[in-house]
C-alpha cells in the first residue's frame, strides 16, 4: 500500500511540475537557438578561428538565413543599456503616425542620460523624436515618444516584455524603456540580434538606424541644430547600415551593428565590452564576410512566435484600454519531437492524470473493508 501510494504522489508531482513551469512561461527546455547557443564564457564557432574581442558577450549571424555564425555566452543575461532601444523602437513605431506633434515636457527634459535636447513647451513631430531615439540615444526622446502612445511609459514597459517574449527573446526583461541600468532589467546578445533582425524587415527602423546627421530643432524656435549618429560603424565600414549603441557606468559598451556585403546582411552584437567595441564589431564582421563560404552554422535566430497581425492605422493603439494582453497572439516556438510529446502531454488536464491513481486506490481501500467482515 505505501509502495503503491508514493507512486501515485511521485506520478502527481512529475505531471503537476511541467504544468506549474508551463503557466509560469518558463523557457522550453535547452538553449533557445541551439545547443550551442548557451550563458557559458566559451567562443562557439565552426569553420574558421574569429578574431578575439573584448565583450563578455556576442553574436555574429546572418539576417537573412537567420544562421548564427559565431558566438560568445549568448544567453549571457546582461545590462543592454541602450540597445533596449531596438526593442522600444519595434514597439512604438507601429503605434506611432509619424507626423503627429509632441510638445516636450518638463519629465521629458528631466529624465537623466543621454539626450537630444527635448525642451518643455517645445514642439517635435513624432519622426523627428524617433531620429533623436536612434541617432543621439535621446533618452528625453524615448521618453516623450512613450507618453505620446496610450497608456504612458508603464504600458510601453508591458508591450515590450510581451513584444521579447513574441520574438523568442526570454533572455530580455524590461524595467526601462531607455535602456538605463534600472534593477530587473536583462538582455543578451542573443536578444540583441533578434531586435536587430525584427526592426531591420521594417523600412522605417532600417532608415532611422543608418541615419548619419539629422538637424533637431533648438529651443526656443531658434532653427536647429545638428545631430551625428553615435554608431562610428556607419561612418567607417563598408555597407554598414548601422543599428544602435549603447553605454552605462554599469553595463559598460553595448553594440548592435549590421552590414552588408556581397549579397549578405550580417548583425553582429556585443555586451559588457570594456572599450574599442566598433573595432571588435568591425573584425568581427569582417571575419565572418571573409570566411562566410566555409562557416558552418553554430545556431538560429528562432522566428516569432506568429505571423504579425494586420497592422492598426498609424496612431490608433492596438487594443482598447484595460484589455491588457488580451486577443494578442500567444507565443509559439518550434520543439523537437521530445518537446512535443512533453507539450502533448501537457495539453491533458491534470484531473486526468490523477482519476487512474484514485480509482486504484480505492480498489485496494475497499479489499481490506471486505476481508474485515469475512472475520466478523
Amino acid at each position: 500500500m505505501r509502495l503503491l501510494l508514493t507512486a501515485c504522489a511521485t506520478t502527481a508531482l512529475v505531471v503537476a511540475g511541467p504544468l506549474t513551469a508551463t503557466a509560469a512561461g518558463q523557457a522550453p527546455q535547452g538553449p533557445v537557438g541551439g545547443d550551442l547557443l548557451t550563458a557559458k564564457p566559451t567562443v562557439v564557432a565552426n569553420g574558421a578561428a574569429p578574431p578575439a574581442v573584448q565583450a563578455s558577450a556576442y553574436v555574429v549571424a546572418d539576417v537573412d538565413t537567420g544562421q548564427v555564425l559565431a558566438a560568445k555566452a549568448p544567453h549571457a543575461q546582461l545590462r543592454p543599456a541602450s540597445t533596449l532601444k531596438t526593442l522600444t523602437a519595434l514597439v512604438l513605431l507601429p503605434r506611432l503616425k509619424k507626423t503627429d506633434p509632441v510638445v516636450g515636457s518638463d519629465a521629458d527634459a528631466g529624465i537623466i542620460g543621454s539626450k537630444v535636447g527635448v525642451y518643455p513647451g517645445l514642439h517635435y513631430t513624432v519622426d523627428q523624436l524617433f531620429q533623436g531615439m536612434f541617432l543621439a540615444s535621446g533618452n528625453d526622446a524615448v521618453h516623450a515618444l512613450c507618453a505620446h502612445d496610450q497608456g504612458g511609459v508603464p504600458a510601453t514597459i508591458q508591450r515590450m516584455n510581451a513584444k521579447a517574449k513574441d520574438l523568442g527573446a526570454l533572455d530580455t526583461h524590461v524595467t526601462d524603456p531607455t535602456g538605463l541600468d534600472a534593477d530587473g532589467q536583462y538582455s543578451s546578445a542573443y536578444d540583441l540580434a533578434l531586435f536587430a533582425q525584427a526592426g531591420l524587415t521594417r523600412q522605417d527602423f532600417a532608415t532611422y538606424a543608418s541615419t548619419k546627421y539629422t538637424n533637431f530643432p533648438n529651443a526656443g524656435n531658434k532653427g536647429t541644430y545638428q545631430v551625428a549618429n553615435q554608431n562610428k560603424l556607419l561612418f567607417n565600414y563598408d555597407g554598414a547600415l548601422g543599428v544602435k549603441t549603447g553605454y552605462t557606468t554599469l553595463a559598460r559598451n553595448t553594440f548592435i551593428g549590421a552590414a552588408r556585403r556581397n549579397g549578405h546582411t550580417l548583425v553582429v552584437t556585443m555586451m559588457n565590452a570594456p572599450h574599442g567595441i566598433t573595432e571588435d564589431a568591425s573584425n568581427l564582421l569582417t571575419w565572418t564576410f571573409t570566411n562566410y563560404g566555409k562557416l558552418k552554422p553554430v545556431g538560429t535566430l528562432v522566428k516569432p512566435a506568429v505571423a504579425p497581425p494586420k497592422t492598426q492605422p498609424e496612431g490608433k493603439p492596438a487594443a482598447k484600454p484595460g484589455s491588457g494582453t488580451a486577443g494578442r497572439p500567444q507565443a509559439r516556438t518550434a520543439l523537437n519531437p521530445g518537446q512535443a510529446v512533453q507539450s502533448l502531454a501537457l495539453r491533458v488536464p491534470g484531473w486526468a492524470y490523477a482519476a487512474p491513481p484514485v480509482l486504484l486506490l480505492g480498489l485496494f481501500l475497499r479489499r481490506p473493508r471486505a476481508l474485515r467482515r469475512r472475520r466478523h
